[in-house]
């Protein structure tokens, strides 16, 4: 499955969420009803939470953005971060996905997401090294653009791998042979929207972000904990092999 965030469903595990549960779930008991709506799984449980840090994430660059007169350089953090949105929604979509007919109709909505996001990537990928032609000098002089480097270098393998093992599993021997990488897809994927969400908060440490944007370090910072805290009470230990 195409994939930034590593989310594939493979065989499931039922939870037992009882009427004596809590309003939001317990940690990684999520899941979706059998006749639910799919975009139900963009809210339930924490994902709500998600949602909540994601769109004042987004808001907080996009406000800080449109805020000043916009340069070659602004469709960088525009796109970025309209693409970890997708991503997100992407994550949050097939995460709570349980039967085969859900994991399937989940996992080709995830991948048409997750497809969007990468382009967005690829895009502000290019506008950033035109941008750096004019004073190469400054190139990966702060934690951000070192940090932004590896998350593009490291998306392009999640997707490559996330995309052939589901689409293309004869590149692995088979089916089977994919399937075996989901958990180390997923747990991969995991590990990267951390750290793409760390990256974000370093952009604020910038001298762009410092000198002009003005975005305040703890908004940001506490917003990505809102979105990390609401993604990762729903993630499901099991399927990990835990």
């Amino acid at each position: 499955m195409a994939s930034a965030t590593g989310i594939s469903e493979d065989s499931g595990h039922m939870s037992d969420n009882g009427e004596q549960s809590p309003l939001l779930g317990g940690a990684g008991d999520v899941q979706q009803e059998e006749d639910a709506p799919i975009q139900h799984n963009l809210i339930l449980g924490t994902g709500i939470i998600a949602q909540a840090g994601i769109w004042i994430l987004v808001a907080l660059i996009w406000s800080g953005i449109l805020s000043h007169p916009l340069l070659f350089f602004s469709p960088h953090p525009l796109l970025n971060s309209a693409a970890f949105l997708l991503v997100t929604q992407a994550a949050l979509i097939l995460q709570p996905t349980h039967t085969a007919s859900q994991k399937r109709l989940g996992t080709y909505i995830h991948a048409i997401l997750i497809n969007l996001a990468f382009l967005m990537y690829l895009i502000a990928f290019v506008i950033i090294e035109i941008n750096k032609r004019s004073h190469p000098e400054t190139r990966f002089k702060s934690p951000h653009a070192i940090m932004g480097l590896v998350a593009y270098i490291l998306t392009c393998v999640q997707w490559f791998v996330g995309a052939t093992q589901f689409f293309y599993p004869q590149i692995y021997g088979g089916v089977d042979n994919a399937k075996k990488l989901y958990k180390y897809h997923r747990a991969s994927g995991y590990f990267l929207f951390v750290w793409i969400t760390g990256t974000i908060c370093a952009a604020t440490w910038t001298d762009y972000n410092i000198g002009i944007l003005h975005i305040h370090h703890w908004s940001v910072i506490t917003a990505s904990v809102i979105l990390l805290a609401g993604l990762g009470a729903r993630i499901k230990k099991y399927k990990f092999g835990l």
